[in-house]
Order: C-alpha cells, then structure tokens, then sequence
C-alpha cells in the first residue's frame, strides 16, 4: 500500500528551508508584513527566527500556513 500523505505539502521541509524561503519570496521586510512577529522585524536572522519557530508552536503554525499558502499560488518550487 502507498499510503503516505500525497497532500502534506510540508513532508520532508525542514524549518530551515521553509523560513528560507520565505525569505527569498517574501524579504524580511515583507515576511515581517505578512506575520507580526519580533524575531521578523527586529533585526532578523536565520538563526534566531529558527530558535524561536523551534520553541514557539503558535508562531511556527503561522509561518507553516503561511509556506503552505505560498506554495499553492505557485511562490516557490516546492521541492525538497
């Protein structure tokens, strides 16, 4: 059986490569824009927007969506 989540858009991307992403689409600027979140406007880097998606479920569901939105309107490649 070959029953493994065809829809999960998120399988196999990691957080890293999401918030990049992100990034690349978006900017920090626009990401910042886009969900209101201090480690996105205030002097943001990869490292601490990862710290705190990583310990902060609200905000990674968010960011999630977010990836999840972009993708099916065709922002990204998708692929892994």
């Amino acid at each position: 059986m070959n029953d493994r989540r065809p829809n999960n858009l998120l399988h196999g991307v990691t957080l890293e490569k999401l918030v990049n992403d992100l990034v690349i689409h978006y900017e920090w600027h626009g990401l910042g824009q886009q969900i209101d979140i201090r480690c996105f406007t205030h002097d943001p880097s990869l490292a601490s927007s990862l710290k705190f998606l990583r310990r902060t479920p609200w905000a990674r569901r968010r960011v999630e969506a977010l990836y999840i939105d972009m993708l099916t309107r065709g922002g990204a490649s998708g692929d892994c």
